[in-house]
């Protein structure tokens, strides 16, 4: 009896380590993830937001960065990238014709390395070029001093000058005008200044930089889309993330928008840390609610 009281008291401890060891919760039984990322101010922001999401959902993970991600994405040295749709489509496939956010998203899913997959991308979230102009050539164009539309463009191709920061993406082409070579700037701070002074007709920067000055206006871009979506989106290694891994990434498209990524930008070049201020944002809006 007693022999038989020792045996079911062994298996008992047994069955206890045994679902210590089972049950201990997915993000316990995981390694840490490392979320690559560019240099750039924006894509440290967009690392931390995504290391923050997993954080959320008690996954360890860590921001690195590299000079080409998607590189180390494809080699298996990071598990996570975040990205913007047009920019990743235009470097896989160059030659791309998609514009909007769905079709944009579409073509870079297909164009993606046979390991490399997509997860939800941000709909209000967004950094696509826009052209800001003056008060008085938006009027002039059809518009107001505070609004335009981007497909009025077109009717006053001829004679446009534009401009750019040096580096930045610049579209060729909006609608059936192809713009001339932009004028490049050391700065924003000096092309805005050169549309204000009437040397250019508008100048280039994207929707959610933190530093578009509010005297100019920017010429919206309606449907059909004029210039390719650049909607935030992780990308990811293929069977690398568990399932509770990658509904949290893909929930961040469903909190995350411009304003909140321009106001982000904002603090991080004014000095803030870029991981900091990811997961104060997210602290505000929580994921799962």
């Amino acid at each position: 009896m007693r022999n038989g009281c020792l045996a079911a008291s062994l298996l008992a401890a047994l069955l206890i380590v045994a679902g210590c060891g089972t049950d201990s919760g997915d993000h316990r039984a995981r390694p840490e993830l490392a979320v690559g990322s560019a240099a750039d101010p924006e894509s440290t922001l967009l690392a931390g937001v995504y290391v923050a999401a997993l954080r959320s959902y008690g996954f360890a993970a860590r921001a690195e960065t590299a000079d080409d991600p998607m590189a180390r994405l494809d080699s298996g040295a990071f598990t996570v990238v975040p990205a913007l749709t047009g920019r990743t489509l235009q470097s896989l496939q160059p030659g791309a014709v998609a514009m909007s956010d769905a079709e944009v998203y579409r073509a870079m899913v297909a164009a993606l390395p046979e390991g490399v997959a997509a997860g939800d991308y941000t709909t209000a979230a967004e950094d696509k070029p826009v052209l800001l102009v003056t008060g008085s050539t938006a009027k002039s164009w059809g518009g107001s001093d505070v609004s335009a539309d981007l497909s009025t463009l077109p009717k006053h191709c001829a004679g446009v000058a534009v401009g750019a920061v040096t580096g930045r993406p610049a579209p060729s082409t909006v609608g059936t005008c192809r713009l001339p070579v932009p004028r490049e700037f050391p700065d924003e701070t000096t092309m805005f200044a050169a549309v204000r002074a009437g040397q250019l007709t508008a100048g280039w920067t994207s929707t959610a930089d933190p530093g578009l000055p509010a005297d100019l206006v920017a010429l919206a871009d309606g449907k059909p889309a004029l210039i390719r979506a650049e909607n935030v989106v992780p990308l990811y290694r293929r069977n690398a993330l568990s399932d509770r891994q990658l509904l949290a990434i893909n929930e961040v498209a469903g909190v995350l928008d411009t304003a909140a990524l321009v106001d982000m930008r904002r603090q991080v070049a004014a000095g803030a840390d870029a991981q900091a201020v990811a997961g104060g944002w997210l602290a505000e809006h929580p994921l799962g609610r």
